[in-house]
């Protein structure tokens, strides 16, 4: 059965080009929304199998969007398209949830493969550049954690900057959850930090990563 989408896009033209494209791949948008409070009125009432949503929106951006959406509960595999190549951008989107992030200008054949893997349960997370990182956060020195860190510590913290959760690191380390846990407790614990996402950028800039 073909999977059944929401496209959200504040440009109405990309979004008319968008829905052209699907629907001759026989993919069906079930609707369009031009910002995300559009998107999440809409998903109240309209179930759909994956939403391809833009990043940047006007009002309610598309990270926004999805954090209210998983913050009700909404599990709906989201895939975030953008024309910019921001590692900070998607940081910030699988920590807010997302399942995949394709750039703008992907062939129209990985779009739809995307698609298909995101409404099969899959995700499509991928490694991060880390050079743009690197040039807009700065640390010095006195910054650097006291411990090093791990082999393992360190091949953890590379999944965790593609955007992997625990279950999903556990999984391509063959590692126990519980035992991914802790190491990223202890990943925080030497970092300093409280949240991973910005564990990950201070790890970038400090080249542990």
């Amino acid at each position: 059965m073909s999977p059944r989408i929401a496209l959200a896009d504040d440009q109405a033209l990309v979004r008319a080009g968008l829905r052209a494209l699907l629907e001759r791949r026989g993919l069906t948008v079930v609707f369009e929304a031009a910002d995300g409070a559009s998107l999440l009125s809409g998903l109240a009432s309209q179930s759909v199998d994956v939403v391809l949503m833009d990043v940047r929106m006007p009002g309610m951006d598309g990270i926004q969007a999805l954090r209210s959406l998983r913050e009700r509960g909404d599990l709906t595999p989201v895939l975030m398209l953008t024309t910019f190549d921001d590692s900070e951008q998607l940081l910030r989107a699988t920590e807010a949830g997302a399942q995949g992030f394709l750039l703008k200008d992907a062939e129209p054949d990985d779009l739809q493969d995307a698609i298909h893997r995101l409404a099969q349960g899959e995700t499509l997370l991928q490694p991060v550049s880390t050079a743009p990182v690197r040039a807009r956060f700065q640390y010095h020195a006195d910054d650097a954690p006291r411990e090093t860190f791990t082999e393992r510590e360190v091949s953890i913290l590379r999944l965790m900057a593609g955007g992997y959760s625990n279950r999903e690191i556990a999984r391509a380390l063959f590692l126990a959850e519980g035992t991914v846990k802790n190491y990223v407790s202890t990943i925080l614990d030497k970092l300093d930090m409280r949240d991973r996402t910005r564990a990950v950028l201070k790890a970038i800039t400090l080249r542990i990563i």
